[in-house]
């Protein structure tokens, strides 16, 4: 029997998540109702906080329907929602903390949830919680089973509430069936105790193999380029070692580098340098025009709590890609040391990029066909098997 899910994770495209690509894959057998964030700290007085704001009350006034088929040019652009998968923006309070505000916060919620669940026909449905603070809806919505899905750690993550994130979260793994976890860092952290240990596996990140394999024509920003381009797509984020860059750039003035993504961090050091690039974010299924295309993926990380705990799903796309990796260590990396150049300081990193340079174009057919041998099994329709056989129990 195929089962009904109801989806507690981040803003359904906002950017692609693995929650959003397992549940994708899903989608193909199972009806979802998506429920966009609940939050995991309160707003602040920002601009950036205000800007998210007005997006989340577009949102809410938005549709919840999928649709084959837009109103205006930015949509159309968008990729197409699947049938199977219901998108609901709920009113609700980011992240309320006294016990008042989120018991008011799950009456809300659980009124709006019941109401889309009951349209859609959907009664006795399994949970995916990708955010912790959905805790305060279990028990309320008829539900079957409830999957807790850590993608990272919340205790370590930007822009968090980490103190009452990490109440909700401990409430979370007590009460959830299943916890599934990105990478090994995190299995540690939830295996201290056996009864959570007991009902907690690893659910690697996986890939959209065939996206990044199929060639593709280059950007228009990085198009006949004649120097060689370092690139980096993703959040820019506090994780990356900004003083670390500004010296392989400063080294190497006959480089690009070039950083597609929200800026959410200060990057002000980049100002003088012609040879960085800052981009925005693109669409996943624009990545392979640009990840295709320049000489070096590369992974300028800072030694800090999230990236030890982290998957990041840009590693198995640029493995996919085909380019050489350059990156500073982190333990995920491990499975793929003989296919990625760590290195820790920034002359090394000079080095593997002026290196990767002098790489005969056989050695590198060669290289890429085993980068991609590698992470051919590990697609998100694999990944989506392992929790169907969760959904099936």
């Amino acid at each position: 029997m195929k089962r009904d899910l109801i989806v507690f994770g981040e803003d359904w495209q906002r950017h692609p998540s693995s929650s959003q690509h397992v549940i994708t894959e899903l989608a193909k057998n199972h009806r979802i109702l998506w429920v966009n964030s609940i939050g995991l700290r309160r707003p602040r007085l920002s601009l950036r906080d205000a800007k998210r704001v007005i997006e989340k009350l577009k949102s809410m006034l938005g549709s919840s329907q999928p649709t084959s088929k837009t109103q205006n040019t930015e949509r159309e652009k968008a990729p197409v929602r699947p049938r199977n998968i219901h998108v609901l923006s709920p009113v609700a309070f980011p992240a309320p903390r006294s016990r008042f505000f989120r018991w008011l916060n799950r009456c809300i919620l659980q009124a709006q949830v019941n109401k889309q669940a009951k349209r859609l026909g959907i009664t006795h449905p399994d949970l995916w919680i990708a955010l912790a603070t959905a805790v305060d809806m279990l028990g309320h919505l008829n539900e079957r089973q409830v999957i807790y899905y850590c993608g990272d750690d919340f205790s370590a993550l930007a822009g968090v509430d980490h103190q009452h994130v990490t109440r909700c979260e401990t409430e979370l793994v007590k009460k959830a069936d299943h916890v599934l976890v990105a990478s090994d860092m995190l299995l540690q952290k939830f295996s201290r105790q056996a009864h959570i240990a007991a009902k907690t596996r690893i659910l690697p990140h996986g890939v959209d193999y065939s996206l990044f394999v199929r060639p593709s024509e280059p950007a228009p920003t990085i198009q006949q380029s004649a120097q060689p381009i370092a690139g980096f797509y993703g959040s820019i984020a506090v994780w990356l070692d900004i003083p670390l860059i500004v010296n392989v750039a400063k080294s190497l003035p006959h480089w690009r580098f070039v950083f597609i993504g929200d800026v959410q961090t200060d990057i002000s050091a980049f100002k003088g340098f012609s040879n960085i690039e800052v981009y925005p974010a693109v669409r996943h299924d624009e990545l392979p025009s640009y990840v295709q295309h320049w000489q070096v993926s590369w992974l300028p990380f800072r030694a800090c709590k999230q990236i030890t705990s982290c998957d990041p799903l840009k590693l198995r796309e640029y493995l996919a890609a085909g380019r050489p990796i350059v990156s500073t260590p982190f333990p995920a990396l491990q499975p793929y040391a003989g296919m990625v150049t760590q290195v820790e300081e920034a002359y090394q990193m000079v080095q593997a990029l002026e290196d990767s340079l002098e790489t005969p174009s056989a050695l590198q057919q060669r290289r890429t066909s085993f980068q991609r041998l590698h992470v051919r099994s590990e697609s998100w329709y694999e990944r989506a098997q392992q929790v169907n056989q969760l959904l099936s129990c």
